[in-house]
Order: structure tokens, then sequence, then C-alpha cells
């Protein structure tokens, strides 16, 4: 595998979970990966509490947007190392055909912003959840790449994705 690592993360709308991993990733991940996100349906816009947490924790929310995982498929698109499912309904969707066949793995994580009414639910949510995502990528960063073959790594990614 070659450097910078291309690791996309999908989502069905692409306004929360994948975008705070793309963020996260971008900034944990530098200079040998680089994070990127969209959905099977975008959403088409950001959800404003996965901005508000990212603010909240540093992260740039500049760039940031809501998009197809189409981009990701044409030509002249960067290839990607991984792709990564982080809710469960882009995990049971058929997904385009990647080239250059990444490693795939699913990390589910349960939509933010779908469990609170309140400002300081949704919150909570929010953090919980970006919580989880840097956990997960963390433990991903920490893999020794250079010393492990595709299939040890794709069996490490399924592994993060059951934490």
């Amino acid at each position: 595998m070659n450097k910078p690592f291309n690791i996309l993360f999908l989502c069905t709308g692409n306004s929360s979970r994948s975008i705070l991993a793309e963020a996260i990733l971008n900034r944990r991940g530098q200079p040998n990966f680089r994070g990127f996100s969209a959905g099977s349906h975008p959403a088409g816009r950001v959800h404003p509490y996965a901005l508000k947490q990212l603010e909240l924790a540093g992260l740039p929310v500049e760039g940031l947007w809501s998009k197809s995982w189409d981009e990701f498929a044409k030509p002249g698109a960067p290839q990607m190392q991984f792709v990564f499912t982080v809710c469960d309904s882009a995990a049971a969707e058929v997904c385009p055909v990647w080239p250059g066949q990444p490693i795939t793995a699913h990390w589910g994580i349960p939509d933010p912003g779908n469990l609170g009414k309140t400002s300081e639910e949704l919150t909570r949510a929010f953090l919980d959840a970006f919580v989880a995502l840097g956990r997960r990528i963390d433990l991903f960063l920490s893999l020794p790449m250079e010393k492990l073959d595709a299939l040890a790594v794709k069996k490490e990614v399924e592994r993060i994705g059951r934490q």
C-alpha cells in the first residue's frame, strides 16, 4: 500500500457521522492519511450539531459538505485504500465498485441526529458519536500498516468496528 492512504467514510445522508469521521481523520492522521466522506442519498447539508461538535473540538469545518458517493466512483477521483460504512443502512446498500479494491469494514455508530429532541440531548449524542469515532480512528491509525498484509489489515479494521 502506498502513502498517503485515502479513507472514505460512508453514511446514507453524509451529514453527521461520516462528516465527523472525515474531520477527525484529517486532523489526527496527517500526513499519512486523508479522509473523505460521502452518502448514498446525501442530505445536501451538514447537520448543524455535527459542525458545532467539530468546532468545540477545535477541528476545521471549512470544506465539509454533504456529497454523493458517486463523486468517488468517477474517473479522476482519489483512489481509496479503505472504505468504512458508519451507519447500518449504508452498510446494507449495494455500494459502487470502488477502483483498486479498497479494504472495507463496517464501523456502525447510532445516528446522533435521531438520539435527542432537546439541544442538550443532541449535543450529548453528537459528542458520544465523536468520541466513539475518534477511538476507532485512533485504533486504526495505530495499526502498523507497513508490517501487515491486506488480509491482516482487513481483519483488524473489522475488529475495530465491533468495539
